[in-house]
């Protein structure tokens, strides 16, 4: 373990608890500690992203690059740059202790000058991620297509009004399903980064939408060709870099499936950013996601409530996630999925252990929020509460009405005749706030108790 290009981190991270005062250390997430009888790894299935972490220099719209990336300097030979990248990736993943990564093509594998040496680019690295997996344990958590950086892509991939861009997006995705499936990926993921509209001027929505409901369709035939395992995914997005996005919310998107015979074939990459910048919050879209059986995975970050933009932050609130890892754990938790660290380093978080930190944080606090969310679960009050709010609907009337046998005339009669006069009853929402806050307190509260003995 000792240099590197993070030669500053010479073992893996361990779990040291509360009380280390050790940085470079776990102070609450243990891989093995079993948390309802399944191991907090399992239950996390933490992963990390290339495009932030190694792809990004820190540059923004406002200025040049703040970070150390030696690979990305323009005048290196762009193989050997990527070659280095790589290397430098599974240096952290496996010192970092996390059992995944994720990558879209472009992370990886330089363009070239023709598709063909895309492709070829793509293929002796792939060698190279095989031999990388295998050395340190990582596996892929998913792979996706970059079908928005490129300025062939200015006006979307499915959705472009050349049908010539329709082709090369599926180029793209073919190649990339065909490398997640080679390296293992449990998991697909479009974004569809750029298919929106910008204005409705020059937008024909019939025709766009129909257009991607025909790529999701030729992407789901393809992996059921090649026998592709994993899940494909849609990662929901209302708004940046269009005005408009077609995959605005989890609902949105789940409604374009059934609408386009697609239900069962997709599921949801959902990101809390996201759900922020739709005007929700990252439990509503878990929710939806689960009570709709769509959930797939997470990308785990957060916004600033003072920016209306991706800011793509590491997760650091224990009270933000205990509710969406609560809805995940009830609705029987990650399958195929996991939390990937869809976030980026601050542009003044300059040196090179600054990437440590940044998920040591993120997914301590993970893991804070699982042991809250499994404490709610084992206390069994929200449940029992919830339950008992519609627990009419499990008696005779509620039968009735749910099962067709009540007509809307038959309900009007036995209300007129005076049968049914129903009185306002509590939600008691401040009372299940404060259930929520004293099981996080709880968690918080045992670990102090733990640091001090």
């Amino acid at each position: 373990m000792d240099g590197g290009f993070f030669s500053g981190v010479v073992e893996p991270i361990r779990f040291g608890g509360l009380h280390s005062p050790d940085p470079l250390t776990y102070k609450v997430y243990e891989p093995d500690r079993l948390v309802l009888g399944k191991r907090m790894e399992e239950h996390l299935r933490i992963g990390v992203c290339l495009w932030h972490s190694f792809a990004w220099d820190g540059r923004d719209m406002f200025g040049i690059g703040t970070l150390d990336r030696p690979w990305l300097d323009a005048g290196r030979d762009p193989m050997d740059a990527a070659r280095e990248k790589m290397a430098v990736a599974f240096e952290f993943i496996e010192k970092l202790g996390v059992p995944y990564y994720c990558f879209h093509d472009r992370d990886v594998a330089p363009e070239g000058a023709s598709f063909a040496e895309f492709r070829s680019n793509m293929d002796a690295l792939t060698e190279d991620a095989l031999g990388y997996q295998e050395r340190t344990g990582a596996r892929l958590l998913w792979g996706t297509a970059n079908l928005f950086t490129h300025p062939r892509y200015q006006a979307g991939a499915a959705t472009n009004p050349d049908p010539e861009v329709f082709a090369y997006a599926a180029a793209q995705v073919r190649m990339m399903l065909d490398v997640t499936q080679r390296l293992g990926g449990t998991n697909y993921v479009l974004w569809g980064g750029r298919e929106g509209y910008d204005t409705l001027l020059n937008t024909d929505l019939r025709r766009e939408g129909a257009q991607l409901a025909r790529f999701l369709h030729l992407v789901a035939e393809h992996k059921h060709r090649i026998g592709f395992e994993g899940t494909l995914l849609i990662e929901p997005k209302p708004m940046e870099p269009t005005k408009h996005q077609y995959d605005y919310d989890s609902a949105t998107v789940h409604g374009f499936l059934v609408r386009n015979g697609l239900e069962g074939e997709y599921k949801l990459n959902i990101e809390a950013n996201h759900a922020t910048l739709a005007g929700h919050s990252f439990h509503h879209e878990v929710a939806y996601a689960i009570a709709n059986g769509i959930l797939g995975s997470i990308d785990a970050n957060r916004g600033d409530p003072q920016n209306g933009w991706d800011t793509d932050q590491f997760p650091n609130s224990v009270d933000d996630l205990a509710l969406p890892l609560y809805e995940i754990l009830r609705g029987g938790g990650l399958t195929t999925g996991g939390f990937n660290f869809d976030a980026k380093l601050r542009r003044q978080s300059s040196d090179r252990d600054d990437l440590f930190h940044a998920h040591i944080g993120g997914i301590d606090a993970l893991a804070q929020g699982l042991l809250a969310a499994a404490a709610m679960i084992e206390d069994g009050r929200l449940a029992e509460l919830k339950g008992a709010r519609y627990a009419g609907w499990d008696g005779p009337l509620g039968s009735e009405i749910l099962g067709g046998s009540a007509s809307l005339a038959d309900l009007a009669d036995r209300v007129e005749a005076g049968g049914i006069d129903p009185r306002p009853r509590s939600g008691r929402q401040e009372y299940l706030e404060s259930l929520v806050n004293q099981q996080v307190w709880a968690v918080r509260s045992n670990g102090a108790a733990a640091r001090e003995g």
